[in-house]
């Protein structure tokens, strides 16, 4: 349980003045209150020897001010404690976000989004409840009852004796009811982020399950998920609902037991009536205590199970992160010509024995454009992606910009100057302007509009009703295939990197839309390292260097001229492409 709760050390440590300020306001609130029993002591065994006006004044005045400063204490203590719990969960939220971001593209290739969405909400709400309510509950019982004890202590040893005749068993009850909220919770949880991955999948892909008439099928699905939540929840609910009752009966059975030999003590003398009511004013008073640490421990239960679901999340080290050597020019001005070489590379898939590419052995001089064509499946992407430092090469040395190996740039100053698109376009959901303009602070409109221009999408989007400052909704579901495409490539020549990958990024835009781009992009290329992928010869035929990739390897590589000479895959390529443009036009 403690390795679980390990990594909130640090969080709380930060409060530590705001801890001792409510630590104390809770001294004050639980010492007060544990007065009161004594005064209502004195004033009985006082007013049963004569009652007078200034005797009835002076114990009410007592009473009205005792519960005054017991209010104001407790608030402060509600105060502070449970606002140290909001500022640990402003804090933990931050810092957990920031770490899902620097973990590698491969942690979530194999998470689910749904998962790490429950995790950053429910876990940590529940986690928050740890640390607020359950530590300043716990916190009241154990001071309160340590105090009321020393009192019933003094007032009768054998009166005290018997009402703590239930401890040992309410000690066990608490045993046994903890370990199985614990399991329990755990499997709600687990259940919870199944569900919320489900409602994810389906509302990213609605218009899929759309076209082919699943509606009903999902919604019995999330149906079937949801029944089985509700069905772990009513099973902890039955539990927590077991746990409450005993422990009140069990209370029940110790106020009986001590108004039965408690009646006797005053019958034979042996203690007073003020002491007697004192006595079983400590025993309501510890009522709620007692009731509070079965919901405790409830708490308890489902925050530490939340923490060990949150703890896997933040135990996660990105597969791809600085070395010393690039640590150690971090903050330094770094300027790269653009020069790429893939010396002997050979790459394969974490946890796979399957070589996704074998022997490559490619420069790209600074300034060039280099294109890659090849087959579905040949490693073109997978190929690209190593150049940012999406995926690592397996040994250093394979993967060069201007002579040195990548792992020694810091990722920071290797990505900003390397201009990415993507094969799968992804807009966020916010205005034209900001999806291009994201990866450059503070980018004036101008620049904007240039870069919309050079991507040919200016015209659509000012043909749009608010232009750049339309929304594009999510994953810029209200653009079309092309128009997406053309918006990331603006987005990636805003930046005016030194080094530009553009990974098939004109398969969906027509012949005539390409031919504009490409000779807008001859000029952006003009001076800056251009490596493109496309299935299309009329995208690649004027990049200064062709290579193709088959299974892995390149098996040609050339200028345009030079491989249609050479009669290979490319020629096919091309012949290919010539005679479905030649049967459009009929």
């Amino acid at each position: 349980m403690l390795t679980r709760l390990k990594p909130l050390f640090p969080y709380l440590w930060r409060y530590r003045r705001a801890f001792l300020v409510g630590g104390i306001s809770l001294l004050l609130t639980n010492g007060i209150w544990v007065i009161f029993p004594q005064v209502i002591r004195r004033a009985v065994d006082d007013l049963y020897h004569g009652v007078t006006r200034e005797k009835l004044l002076t114990y009410s005045l007592l009473i009205l001010g005792i519960a005054l400063s017991k209010g104001i204490f407790q608030f402060l203590t509600r105060w502070v404690l449970i606002g140290i719990s909001r500022d640990v969960e402003f804090d933990l939220r931050n810092d957990l976000f920031k770490h899902l971001e620097s973990l590698s593209y491969e942690y979530y290739q194999r998470t689910r989004v749904g998962d790490i969405m429950a995790r950053t909400t429910n876990d940590l709400n529940a986690v928050r409840m740890m640390l607020g309510p359950a530590i300043m509950y716990s916190a009241n019982t154990i001071v309160f009852t340590a105090g009321s004890l020393i009192f019933m202590w003094g007032i009768s040893h054998k009166l005290t004796l018997y009402a703590f005749v239930p401890l040992p068993a309410v000690s066990i009850l608490i045993q046994y009811f903890g370990k199985r909220i614990h399991e329990r919770f755990e499997k709600i949880q687990a259940t919870f982020s199944d569900i919320s991955a489900r409602a994810q999948e389906n509302f990213s892909g609605a218009r899929v399950i759309r076209a082919y008439v699943q509606e009903k099928a999902e919604a019995e699905n999330f149906a079937r998920s949801n029944r089985e939540y509700i069905n772990r929840s009513l099973k902890l609910v039955q539990l927590m609902g077991m746990l409450w009752p005993t422990l009140q009966t069990m209370l029940g059975f110790a106020v009986v037991l001590v108004l039965w030999l408690g009646g006797r003590e005053v019958l034979l003398g042996r203690i007073s009536v003020g002491d007697f009511v004192a006595f079983n004013m400590y025993m309501v008073q510890l009522t709620w205590p007692i009731i509070a640490l079965g919901w405790v421990i409830n708490i308890y239960q489902r925050g530490t199970a939340s923490m060990g679901r949150i703890n896997e999340i933040i135990l996660e080290q990105p597969a791809v992160a600085d070395n010393d050597v690039a640590r150690d020019l971090v903050g330094r001005e770094t300027t790269l010509r653009g020069e790429v070489e893939f010396r002997n590379l050979s790459f394969s898939f974490p946890g796979s024995s399957k070589s996704v590419l074998r022997h490559i052995n490619l420069k790209i001089p600074a300034g060039s454009s280099l294109a890659i064509v090849g087959p579905t499946g040949s490693g073109k992407t997978t190929l690209v992606n190593l150049i940012p430092r999406v995926y690592d090469a397996a040994h250093d040395g394979q993967v060069l910009i201007d002579g040195r190996p990548i792992k020694n740039y810091p990722l920071a100053v290797l990505r900003r100057n390397i201009g990415f698109v993507p094969q799968e376009t992804f807009l966020f959901s916010e205005t034209i302007r900001e999806n291009i303009a994201f990866g450059v602070e503070h980018a004036s409109i101008e620049a904007v509009r240039a870069a919309a221009a050079g991507a040919s999408i200016a015209k659509d989007i000012e043909g749009l009703p608010e232009q750049y400052d339309t929304v594009v909704g999510e994953r810029g579901i209200t653009l079309s295939g092309g128009q997406k495409q053309r918006t990331a490539i603006a987005r990636a020549m805003i930046r005016d990197p030194r080094i530009l990958v553009l990974d098939d990024a004109l398969s969906s835009v027509d012949t005539h839309t390409e031919d504009k781009i490409l000779s807008h992009l001859r000029e952006v290329m003009h001076g800056r390292t251009t490596i493109l992928i496309s299935h299309r010869v009329s995208t690649v035929r004027n990049a200064d260097r062709i290579a193709v990739l088959h299974d892995g390897e390149i098996v040609e590589y050339g200028t345009h001229e030079q491989l249609i000479e050479r009669n290979g895959y490319y020629t096919d390529l091309y012949n290919k492409q010539l005679l479905e443009e030649e049967l459009a036009r009929v």
